[in-house]
């Protein structure tokens, strides 16, 4: 028995055997009953109803003696017939009260004797289809061979799109990622019970690889039991571990699903089960199972929400990482430089305390010669007393032996050394009436010569006065970048000077050594100069521990070609113990010193070095040879593309 019926009721047998034979395509879904008289028709719809058995359709024949049309009206006041299709066939009389009854909505079809061949055919086959659409739309393609199949085909289509959107939206949502996981495992371990030709349901051991990171993979693992790792490769080829996945995930599923290289490396952590799945095995379980299609996309979706959340979450951690390794980074500069100055401080401190002693000797002597000139009795205007301090203030000192050469010279002409030392002293060694009176023994020469070194003096302490000053103003000027803040601006600045400017700084230690400069013509570069300070006072610093006990520094700057790119190069050249071929590249690593133990070094200053040129696009190269040389250039780049 099926579980809709036709009933068919005309009063004349003849119309009863025709409509048999042309309803027998429909009897493989729906049971026929053909009546020819009113109250067999009703006979059979208790019988149906006693059967639980749904009337789909009803076809009455309608004429003078038979009311076909009022037997289909009543259909609407019982329970099982009141959603069944209703076609009247009529002679042809009374037709305006039919018409009005299919346009009341209680007929749905009315056919016209005499009957087209095949007619009553597709029109019951329009209104079951009608029915079944209605009535049972989980099991379209149940009657798609003998009912309207594009009909029924696209409602079949529509209502599983729709039961899709439903249970995607509304109802897989609810569920908690345990909850979805558990009904794909099931749906799949029950698609598996019957056959599994592919070993689809699988135990893995320990340590069992299932994807190679950069590899192709055609598979996608459920994990229903054990616990796999996911391993990256860092920027040194070190495998790191980035995630875990239990029961209920999935392994492989980027890769599955867009077929791009895997992106990771996946190996079980303990004894495992999953649920292997080629592409065409995954294909034939999704077919199979219109419920789990839904279900298993919720999941894989889920799988990459949550892979973004990580992303996203790692992503968020690492810049809050990165923006407190920039502050640790400026504060590891700081640190630095103020160690580096502090240190400095004190050879500087030791290097101020001679022209500040010599200023307070020179103001001594100053004070007490200006009061000698002042109660001295004035010269006449051929005595050159202005001469002589005016000279004394601007002349360089000469050399011992140049000093000693012009004495000889004079000596010789006026025969006395003693006299001839103040000459040369007072630079009258020149001029012919001192020569003269020298000559001629003039017995007032040696007051006057007595008198003018006052002038000599107090022009040569006037002098060594202001280079003492000069002194101070270049050492302070040279200290005065380690004391701004970081926060300058690229600017066009000439490089050379702050080389210059921190030679100042390190001469105390650089008294004992030898410095040699060959700077190019060009100086001017678009830099950070305090900033570049501190590379040029780390880099000075770290040739002064190399040096033997005759150091040798030279500095050289140039303009050099290379990737067609114009690069200003500053090189430090220390004639030191070198730096061995391994130890090379280490030297810039955070933390690592090449300093003996008991010397002074944080083990940053290359580091920061190398940060800080890298910030203007250049980088540091080295070239030593142990117990040779060591020459660490300064690669800038000369013009901003």
């Amino acid at each position: 028995m099926n579980q809709f019926a036709v009933l068919c009721l005309d009063n004349n047998p003849v119309s009863v055997e025709q409509l048999r034979r042309e309803l027998s395509p429909f009897s493989s879904r729906f049971d026929l009953h053909t009546e020819d008289s009113i109250d067999d028709a009703n006979a059979a719809l208790d019988y149906c109803l006693e059967q639980k058995q749904t009337v789909a359709l009803v076809i009455a024949s309608h004429n003078e003696s038979f009311n076909g049309a009022d037997f289909l009206i009543q259909l609407d006041k019982m329970s099982h017939t009141q959603q069944a299709r209703k076609i009247l066939i009529s002679c042809g009389q009374d037709i305006q009260a039919i018409l009005s009854a299919v346009n009341d909505g209680r007929l749905d079809h009315c056919l016209t004797k005499p009957l087209q061949d095949n007619l009553v055919h597709k029109t019951v086959q329009k209104e079951l289809t009608t029915f079944i659409l209605e009535n049972d739309s989980e099991n379209l393609l149940h009657y798609s061979q003998i009912l309207d199949h594009q009909r029924l085909l696209r409602a079949h289509i529509d209502n599983k799109m729709r039961s899709y959107r439903e249970g995607f939206i509304s109802e897989h949502h609810r569920l908690s990622d345990q909850e979805l996981a558990q009904q794909v495992t099931d749906a799949l371990l029950a698609f598996f019970a019957d056959k599994d030709e592919t070993k689809a349901c699988r135990t893995y051991s320990t340590d069992h690889l299932l994807t190679r990171e950069g590899e192709e993979n055609s598979f996608l693992w459920f994990i229903t039991k054990g616990e796999v790792a996911l391993y990256k490769k860092d920027d040194t080829g070190v495998q790191r571990e980035v995630v875990r996945h239990t029961q209920g995930n999935i392994v492989g599923g980027m890769s599955f699903v867009t077929g791009e290289p895997s992106f990771s490396t996946a190996i079980t952590l303990k004894p495992t089960e999953v649920i292997k799945l080629k592409r065409e095995v995954f294909a034939e379980v999704m077919h199979s199972n219109t419920e789990l299609l839904p279900l298993f996309t919720n999941l894989l979706l889920r799988h990459f929400n949550r892979r973004l959340q990580r992303s996203i979450t790692t992503k968020l951690e690492l810049q809050k990482t990165l923006e407190s390794l920039e502050q640790a980074q400026k504060q590891l500069v700081e640190r630095e430089k103020m160690a580096m100055l502090g240190q400095l401080i004190a050879g500087v401190a030791h290097e101020l305390n001679n022209p500040v002693a010599a200023i307070l000797r020179g103001t001594e002597t100053l004070t007490d010669k200006i009061q000698i000139l002042v109660d001295a009795p004035k010269l006449d205007s051929n005595s050159k007393n202005i001469e002589i301090l005016t000279h004394a203030l601007s002349a360089k000192p000469r050399s011992t032996a140049d000093e000693r050469a012009l004495v000889n010279s004079v000596n010789e002409q006026i025969n006395n050394r003693r006299v001839a030392k103040k000459l040369v002293k007072l630079n009258l060694h020149q001029y012919q009436p001192w020569l003269d009176r020298a000559r001629n023994s003039d017995p007032t020469l040696l007051g006057d010569l007595e008198q003018l070194e006052h002038y000599y003096l107090a022009g040569s302490t006037l002098r060594s006065i202001n280079v003492c000053a000069l002194r101070i103003a270049d050492m302070v000027k040279s200290l005065k970048g380690y004391a701004r803040s970081d926060d300058e601006r690229f600017h066009r600045a000439d490089i050379h000077e702050g080389i210059e400017d921190t030679l100042v700084i390190f001469e105390s230690k650089l008294k004992l050594h030898k410095v040699e400069k060959a700077f190019c013509s060009t100086n001017s570069v678009y830099c950070l100069p305090i900033a570049l300070q501190q590379v040029w006072t780390n880099l000075i610093s770290n040739a002064i521990d190399a040096f033997p006990a005759k150091g040798k520094l030279r500095i050289t700057t140039e303009l050099v070609t290379k990737d067609r790119r114009q690069w200003f190069v500053a090189s430090f050249e220390d004639n030191g113990h070198g730096i061995p071929v391994e130890l090379q590249q280490q030297i810039f690593e955070l933390n690592f010193t090449t300093k003996k133990e008991g010397n002074f070094g944080l083990g940053i200053g290359l580091s920061v070095c190398q940060q800080i040129v890298r910030q203007h696009g250049g980088f540091i190269s080295v070239e030593s040879e142990q117990h040779q040389y060591t020459k660490m250039s300064v690669w800038l780049p000369f013009s901003q593309d």
